[in-house]
Formats: C-alpha cells, structure tokens, sequence
C-alpha cells in the first residue's frame, strides 16, 4: 500500500474515532430529539469509559490482526488508537470527577478508597498517563529498550479495565463478558505466539551431513 493510501485511511480512521464523541455531544444537548435517558450523568460516564475500551482493544488488536493478514502498514495505525483509548479515558474520569463529583476531591477520593471497581478503574488510568507521555518518537528513542517495557503496561491496563467494567455492571454480565473473551483471545494469541517462539529458539539446529 502505498503512502498517500496509508495518510487517506489514518485521516479516515481519526474523524470515524470522533464520531462516538460527537454523537455523544448531539445526545447531551437534545440535538434532534436526541438524549442520552434518563439519568444522562451515568449514561455520558458509561459510554465514555466503554469507548475507551473498545479503543484499548482496537489497539491490541492490531498486532495479531497485522501477523495473520500480512498488512504490515496497520502497525502505523496503533499509535492512534491507543492515544484516542487515553482520550476516551480520560473523558470519561474528568465527566466523573467534574459533572458527577463536581472535583469535590474529598467525595473522588472517598469513592476510589471505598468502592472497588472505581479503585481498579483509577489505576487503569493513572497507568494509562504515562504511556501517553510516553508515545512519541522522541520518547521511543530516548527510552530505548526501556520504553517497550514500559508499553507492555497496556497488558495490565486492559485487563484491570475489563475488569472495572465487569464489577461496574450490576445485572446484566453479558456485555461486560464478551469484552472478557475478547481479552482472552488477544492475549491468548501473544502467549501462544510467545511459546512458539521460545519452543523454536530450544530446538537444536540440525547438522548437516558429512561426507565419508
């Protein structure tokens, strides 16, 4: 594929990953009979923190997807989606902690000490923060090899955030265990592409034979 097709898709795939915010803002202020429910605070919070994760997952994705297909230009295409699932993410803390809190730090702090899937969702973001910071090419090149290890952090990220997800979900479990399977898949192809690896570096050479 060629350059120009690459910067086409990219200005393509960063205008699609604004439409669930820009329908997000139609909703809220009633734009054609639009509304987010009954209780819009919740449904802006929740929706929120689901695209979020549903762009953590786009960006785990991308590897296994770019492995069995052979299209190796959608490595381009991660760093994208992983700084839009920081920007969801950060969205839906900042509708919490602003429109539902009202930044009344003491009640934010109360809530993350008390209750549960809050504590695991705010640790998933506080280590979203610093792959962020972290995901231009002046910081791969400063970092070095210490900057892959520092972004396989998004492991632990995405599954503290379906886990948040699961514990946040009252009643209905289903949606929240989809995204669990989904997770599962992800991470059982890089296992499983990682014990591939580590059974063919232990395999001996075979020696070539010799003439008598």
């Amino acid at each position: 594929m060629t350059a120009g097709w690459i910067r086409g898709l990219k200005a393509l795939a960063f205008f699609a990953s604004l439409v669930p915010l820009g329908k997000l803002v139609l909703e809220a202020f009633g734009v054609a009979g639009m509304s987010l429910g009954a209780n819009p605070v919740e449904e802006l919070i929740h929706r929120l923190g689901l695209w979020g994760l549903n762009f953590l997952l786009i960006t785990l994705a991308v590897t296994p997807l770019r492995r069995l297909t052979g299209w190796n230009w959608l490595i381009r295409f991660r760093r994208m989606f992983g700084l839009f699932a920081f920007f969801y993410v950060l969205m839906h803390f900042l509708t919490y902690a602003g429109i539902d809190q009202r930044f009344d730090l003491p009640a934010i702090f109360e809530d993350i000490a008390k209750r549960p899937f809050i504590t695991i969702g705010f640790t998933a973001f506080l280590l979203l923060i610093p792959l962020a910071l972290t995901s231009t090419n002046g910081m791969m090149k400063r970092l070095g090899g210490r900057w892959q290890k520092l972004h396989r952090l998004v492991y632990v990220i995405a599954i503290l955030g379906v886990w948040h997800f699961y514990w946040q979900v009252k009643l209905d479990t289903l949606e929240p265990l989809i995204y669990i399977a989904i997770l599962t898949v992800l991470l059982g192809y890089r296992a499983w592409k990682k014990y591939v690896r580590a059974a063919n570096a232990r395999r001996p050479v075979s020696q070539p034979l010799r003439s008598r």
